[in-house]
């Protein structure tokens, strides 16, 4: 079936059994809202069945970026769906949407069906941690284009808020305080130089990480990205919330003053952040000086979301009992730009 498309390194078979691999993942992901099922050319959703009275859809895109280099070089596939999912539902959680559906596109030379089902389980497992269904997707097989192990995996998600409820930024006012979640590492940003520093050192993926001797330097650095979406969700019912920023690409420079009206800033408690050890690893390795850490990762610090001061602790309390490990670090100032204090501390 199909030989000549199949002489020109293209396997319809192979996608046919990748699409029966994955139909148990995608079923995890359901949503009531959702019409239909996989296998359609597009994916349906009821707007109705949200609840919600003047619907305001919020949409975002991404990919893993070069992170996609260390799982080739280590051969595991299973978290990078994660990182794709959560590059996409965290920034749109940044206007109080709550992400409904999930599409991802994934590109090879040559579609191998056990690596393909690897990769969408991860995409899948991304989807349940955000609450949002994976309604389709496209595999495209390119020879020529990628090398014969190597691929690439993206995608978008759409979520819906109430009008009324979208968060703009446009209330942050100085004295509102900065609250940061957690990250889980690296996420899925920085991979370009942290790739260079491990080259540079002479070290390989499997070397072991030494400030977990039970880890390869490839386990740390393939961590997952964390996914906000639950947390924050169950904050913006509890309290008032002016503001969120996703720090990604950029650090805290780039991703900061994008919560934030133009004329306004922000000073960042350095000494207040959590200190995991990938990055002091990561400085260390490559020599950089604190400049270079905060204009490229994320430092430990993933979300950031600007509170009233005078709900500042109830929000602290909500998300501990939602899970997460907040911390207080910084506030909205009068002064435009963004200001680091106790670096040395970081």
């Amino acid at each position: 079936m199909a030989e000549a498309y199949k002489k020109a390194g293209v396997n319809i078979e192979a996608g046919y059994e990748t699409v029966d691999r994955i139909r148990k993942h995608v079923g995890r992901t359901m949503r009531p809202e959702v019409i239909g099922g996989l296998g359609g050319f597009g994916g349906a959703i009821d707007l109705m069945k949200t609840g919600v009275k003047e619907p305001v859809l919020v949409s975002g895109t991404d990919g893993v970026g070069t992170k996609l280099m260390v799982a080739f070089a280590t051969g595991k596939h299973d978290t990078v769906g994660i990182d794709a999912v959560a590059m996409c539902v965290n920034d749109i959680i940044t206007q109080g949407a709550e992400p409904l559906y999930f599409l991802d596109y994934l590109a090879c030379s040559a579609l191998d069906p056990q690596k393909a089902e690897a990769i969408v389980k991860g995409i899948a497992d991304g989807c349940v941690q955000a609450g949002c269904a994976l309604v389709g997707g496209e595999t495209a097989e390119m020879p020529g284009i990628y090398s014969q192990k190597d691929y690439d995996i993206a995608g978008f998600a759409v979520g819906v808020v109430e009008k009324s409820k979208r968060i703009t930024g446009n209330r942050v006012r100085p004295g509102d305080r900065l609250i940061g979640l957690a990250s889980s590492g690296i996420h899925s940003n920085g991979f370009s130089l942290v790739r260079k520093l491990v080259a540079d050192a002479g070290l390989d993926y499997g070397d072991t990480y030494e400030p977990d001797p039970g880890k390869t330097i490839g386990d740390a650095l393939l961590v997952p990205t964390r996914i906000y979406v639950r947390p924050v969700l169950s904050l913006l019912r509890s309290v008032t919330v002016h503001g969120l920023s996703h720090i990604t690409g950029g650090g805290f420079y780039e991703n900061v003053p994008r919560m934030y009206p133009e004329g306004l800033g922000a000073e960042i408690d350095c000494a207040a952040l959590p200190k995991p050890a990938i990055f002091r690893w990561l400085q260390t390795l490559g020599s950089l000086d604190t400049d270079d850490m905060y204009h490229t990762f994320n430092m430990g610090i993933g979300m950031i979301i600007a509170v009233p001061a005078e709900e500042a602790q109830a929000a602290l309390a909500a998300l501990k009992e939602s899970g997460e490990t907040p911390y207080l670090i910084g506030k909205i100032t009068e002064n435009q730009g963004l200001k680091l204090v106790n670096t040395h501390e970081s």
